[in-house]
């Protein structure tokens, strides 16, 4: 196989391309919003209400987003996602910098800018295998997901630098430009719409997804357990974390190093995927979440800012060894027509209580502290994924 591998393909080099300029610039958010909401009020409890309205703009519109996705060319989906991404940011950055913002504004275009991704992420998972061929799945899988990392890396680095010294306006404002640059390079591939039998309409495409969902246990025993994963890692980590850097780890600098620890992690786990293929995907995958509740137990202390960077280093090791495995497995296992509605289920499903999850780390670390919410939040991360091994579907899908 050459070693340029998926990307002697013109569709997967433009992807690469899109999605990994998208993401230098969203690098940088989390780091500016965070700072940007605690600089308007301080408080952790309007970080964590952002966050979640966002993400319900994300639950409300994702299943509509895989159905479109699924109806037309995804690539031209991804597009008109980014535009309108670009703007929700241009607009928050302008508010920022003219010292206009507030909590509710920042509030509703947050709202804005989930609401466009919800059409962007089915459109994204569904595109992949229309880009390479089969056998180069996990490769293509492997070589996004690397890319988008490694620029991770540069981008919270670059965010924790700009946000200190400039202020989070411009880094947001770095942010919508790279939603345009993406855009325009996007609408160069050229990918047909997936091939569809007669005329439905949306909702009888709802429904047959749903039908599609369900008949897969592997499937909805993964999404049941992200779920309760993802809004215990998202709630502490993300509404939590920036608290304790900001008391204990040295502020926006410290953070950025928490944040990039997570993406040396990823990267490295993305560069043993590009060659290690294990039978079992699914068992391989699940064992590694287990890893993701390791930093929610080095902030609880919190410990030293050198072990919190070794568990976040851990951490995204064992995600991205989840992530590239079940793309893998969604890809081999979904109809190339289907996929984006199964993944619009998948995600809805996996991110449904991210919001309460958003909402409630404050006021609970309020109530019962930093150190207990901390630690519950690991408890939940182990017990759901353990209970995922009484599904033998997850213990014994393999590799086609």
């Amino acid at each position: 196989m050459s070693r340029l591998g998926p990307l002697r393909e013109r569709e997967f080099r433009l992807l690469f391309a899109g999605r990994t300029i998208s993401m230098a610039g969203s690098a940088m958010a989390p780091i500016a919003l965070a700072w940007a909401v605690l600089d308007l009020t301080g408080s952790k409890a309007d970080l964590g209400i952002v966050l979640a309205v966002r993400q319900v703009a994300v639950i409300v519109l994702l299943l509509f987003g895989g159905v479109w996705a699924d109806r037309l060319p995804r690539h031209l989906v991804m597009v008109a996602s980014n535009l309108a991404s670009g703007l929700s940011q241009a607009i928050v950055a302008v508010l920022l910098l003219t010292h206009h913002a507030s909590i509710t504004s920042i509030a509703v275009l947050a709202a804005v800018n989930g609401a466009s991704s919800a059409f962007f992420f089915p459109a994204s998972s569904g595109i992949v295998p229309q880009t390479v061929p089969g056998t180069m799945l996990q490769q293509a899988n492997a070589t996004l997901r690397l890319a988008l990392n490694a620029t991770n890396i540069s981008g919270a680095a670059i965010g924790g630098i700009v946000v200190a010294i400039a202020g989070p306006g411009w880094a947001i404002a770095f942010d919508a430009f790279s939603y345009g640059l993406a855009a325009l390079t996007l609408a160069r591939m050229r990918v047909r719409a997936p091939e569809r039998t007669g005329a439905t309409t949306v909702f009888h495409e709802l429904r047959v997804g749903w039908h599609d969902f369900w008949s897969r246990r592997w499937l909805w025993t993964i999404v049941l357990q992200f779920g309760f994963v993802n809004a215990a890692y998202t709630g502490a980590f993300l509404v939590l974390g920036p608290v304790v850097a900001k008391s204990h780890l040295g502020g926006p600098a410290g953070w950025a190093a928490v944040l990039v620890s997570t993406q040396v992690g990823l990267i490295c786990s993305g560069l043993v995927l590009l060659r290690w293929r294990p039978r079992h995907l699914l068992r391989t995958a699940t064992l590694a979440v287990f890893g993701l509740a390791l930093p929610a137990v080095a902030l609880a202390r919190p410990e030293a800012l050198v072990v919190v960077l070794a568990a976040c280093f851990a951490a995204g090791v064992c995600s991205e060894i989840f992530g590239v495995l079940w793309d893998t497995t969604y890809q081999q296992e979904i109809p190339h027509d289907k996929l984006s509605r199964l993944s619009a289920y998948d995600a809805l499903g996996s991110w449904v209580l991210m919001p309460i999850g958003f909402a409630v780390a404050g006021p609970v670390a309020v109530v019962v502290g930093n150190r207990a919410t901390f630690l519950g939040s690991a408890a939940l991360i182990v017990t759901a994924t353990a209970l995922t091994f009484l599904s033998r579907d997850v213990r014994t899908l393999e590799r086609a």
